[in-house]
């Protein structure tokens, strides 16, 4: 194996949450008078934490979100989650590999605590994960583009940002990757490749990952 440790992005890598989470985004903001399509939320906002959420749309429309947009948003979500949601296809035999063959590994979120926990319980990855693997952006303050996250999760894990390998599926993502020097694997499932061409490498399906690493 190339690296020291396999740092996985959550939405849309490990879980297929992206299209649930940006189409009731875009539902939201919509019907809080910002009008927001699918496609806009996908692009604006896939990947990122949601301090960025509230600063765009101040930026944009001169108005703040209201205080509970976070706790509704989350609720909205979580019950979705609990109809829709399901495992990215050969994320949990890739990180079930990982294991197999003793190659340490993590997650890095952009999403809280909380959402980073219902979606794994809710499509069985928790178990590969535990307490001790899960890294959110409310532990650092700054989300992606910004590499805090990255950085803490490789310090917290012991191995130098050089060692490691982030697998994102957003240009949020791999712009942080690449800040925080480290080598990028972009995850072009949902995300049209030419968004991700500053990545180390691409692939399209699990299956094709763990050669990558190597």
């Amino acid at each position: 194996m190339r690296y020291d440790l396999i740092i996985f992005d959550n939405d849309g890598v490990l879980v297929n949450s992206e299209p649930i989470s940006n189409r009731l985004l875009a539902a939201y903001l919509t019907e809080l008078g910002h009008p927001t399509t699918y496609d806009e939320a996908i692009r604006d906002y896939m990947g990122s934490a949601m301090h960025r959420i509230h600063d765009l749309v101040l930026e944009r429309y001169g108005r703040s979100l209201p205080p509970e947009f976070n706790a509704t948003f989350d609720e909205r979500v979580f019950t979705a989650f609990g109809a829709e949601l399901e495992a990215v296809a050969g994320a949990a035999d890739v990180v079930g590999k990982l294991r197999a063959d003793g190659v340490p590994y993590c997650l890095a979120s952009s999403g809280s605590h909380e959402r980073i926990r219902v979606a794994l319980k809710k499509t069985g990855l928790y178990e590969l994960f535990g307490e001790e693997r899960i890294f959110s952006s409310q532990d650092v303050g700054r989300g992606k583009p910004a590499p805090d996250l990255f950085l803490y999760a490789a310090a917290a894990m012991g191995v130098a940002p050089e060692r490691c390998a982030v697998v994102e599926d957003s240009p949020l993502g791999v712009q942080a990757a690449r800040a925080a020097g480290i080598d990028v694997y972009g995850f072009t499932a949902m995300t049209p490749a030419a968004k991700l061409a500053d990545a180390t490498a691409l692939f399209s399906d699990m299956c094709e990952l763990p050669p990558l690493l190597l």
